[in-house]
């Protein structure tokens, strides 16, 4: 792998370019003037974007599509080994990576800052990156969602700073070469590949041992997974002065969060307006402050990248109305950060009602942490469950047999209801005739495209 010459790389082909991961890649060799083609099984926001910047996309995946002019062949995880065209770029002796691979490779031609942890990477990501971009320090940032400032998922910059999300499914961040690591926190995901929460930790600590000597950590000092985490050089968020970069004094006004915050080790204290929603997302704003103020980015500069912050696609955003009714939707997919999600409505939103449409994502999720789910929707007035949506490449239905309706029956909810698909929730909405409400359409799966199809 560390053979391949990124420099003379002229033609790359993607399988699975709808990825939000492998669509970055995308860009990036887009940016740099290379010919770029891909694949993929449907049309989406990501492949639209894509076609928008001339990427040549094929929807039929197969063997043909690969041609010996190519020099680099990345593909997503999720394919299977025989997949046509994985096969035939191996017979052709074409070097070929995992999405999580080239992006181990890539991290070591910068000053990689990997983000990771359970929650909040993409927040997290986009608001380091967009700190850093206001500085003038031109990063170069891959992030797990599309940033309106730039209109996709990826920044091209010219200095050697590169911000990337350091995914732990699989434990694939250990491919990456980072000297800064922000953990955001640790919770019982991915239990399909981990065998317990400590399983998780562990695979932490050896992510957090790669990095060099006079490296970094920035942790969160408030999350007690995260708490057991060590490295030489650390800086802890949190609240109140117990940490390096705390934050006190909170208020919701005018749907903007408002926080006092020092920046790093210095005392004095900073207003921070944050324009998004939930105490999360203030320790994702704590977690890229201290980056950005270890790099010498000044206070004001990270206050206007906050201030001006719009948030990700699908990371509470608002897409439009239904009648009189706000529709929301994001990507929560894990039981706590739907918690963390209805609270964070409610906070911005306290007079309305509000009614969740969850898909839950990934069957062995589901089973796994099935008592969490149930019981993570009781700030909803509503809630609406619709069928699991399967993941491709990443599911076992023989170990994993579940169904949303082994979710409400657990669910001690007075209004839960079962949608078997998006025409019977569109049913249920008909049904319920909310009126000045916040409509949440929750999950990782296709669940975003059914809060579109409803805005008047």
């Amino acid at each position: 792998m560390n053979k391949i010459n990124l420099e003379k790389i002229n033609k790359v082909y993607l399988s699975g370019i709808g990825g939000i991961g492998l669509s970055a890649i995308a860009y990036y060799f887009k940016n740099l003037g290379k010919e770029v083609v891909g694949s993929d099984l449907a049309e989406s926001e990501v492949i639209k974007r894509l076609k928008e910047a001339d990427i040549e996309i094929n929807f039929k995946q197969v063997a043909k599509n690969i041609s010996a002019d190519i020099d680099l062949f990345i593909y997503s995880s999720a394919l299977p080994l025989d997949h046509e065209e994985l096969v035939r770029a191996k017979e052709l002796k074409i070097p070929s990576l995992t999405y999580f691979q080239f992006l181990g490779l890539l991290s070591k031609k910068y000053k990689t800052i990997a983000v990771a942890g359970t929650n909040g990477k993409t927040t997290t990501t986009a608001m380091l990156g967009l700190m850093l971009e206001k500085a003038g320090l031109d990063p170069t940032v891959i992030v797990g969602s599309l940033v309106p400032q730039w209109g996709k998922n990826f920044r091209l910059g010219q200095s050697d700073i590169l911000v990337v999300e350091a995914c732990e499914w699989q434990a694939h961040m250990l491919e990456i070469k980072p000297q800064i690591i922000v953990l955001t926190n640790i919770a019982e995901d991915h239990l399909d590949f981990y065998k317990d929460l400590n399983d998780i930790k562990k695979h932490f600590q050896k992510f957090v041992n790669k990095l060099p000597a006079d490296g970094l950590l920035i942790k969160n000092c408030d999350d007690q997974n995260s708490s057991q985490i060590k490295f030489r050089q650390i800086i802890g968020i949190g609240k109140e002065e117990g940490a390096d970069c705390y934050f006190k004094n909170l208020t919701v006004v005018d749907n903007k969060q408002k926080f006092e915050t020092n920046f790093g080790r210095d005392d004095k204290l900073s207003e921070i307006e944050l324009p998004v929603p939930g105490l999360y997302n203030i320790y994702n704003a704590l977690s890229a402050i201290a980056v950005a103020n270890h790099l010498g980015v000044n206070r004001h500069q990270i206050w206007n990248a906050l201030a001006e912050f719009k948030g990700t696609w699908r990371r509470f955003e608002i897409i439009g109305q239904m009648k009189s009714n706000i529709v929301i939707s994001d990507y929560a997919h894990h039981p706590d950060s739907i918690t963390m999600l209805l609270r964070a409505t409610k906070d911005f939103y306290p007079d309305k009602k509000i009614i969740a449409v969850f898909q839950p994502h990934h069957h062995n999720r589901t089973k796994t942490l099935l008592d969490q789910f149930a019981k993570a929707f009781y700030l909803a007035d509503q809630a609406i469950i619709l069928e699991i949506y399967k993941v491709s490449g990443r599911e076992s239905q023989a170990v994993d047999k579940v169904s949303s309706v082994d979710l409400l029956e657990k669910m001690n909810h007075k209004r839960k209801h079962y949608a078997a698909d998006f025409k019977k929730a569109k049913e249920i909405l008909k049904d319920i005739s909310p009126v000045n409400a916040v409509i949440l359409f929750i999950g990782a799966g296709d669940i975003d495209n059914l809060a579109r199809e409803i805005i008047d």
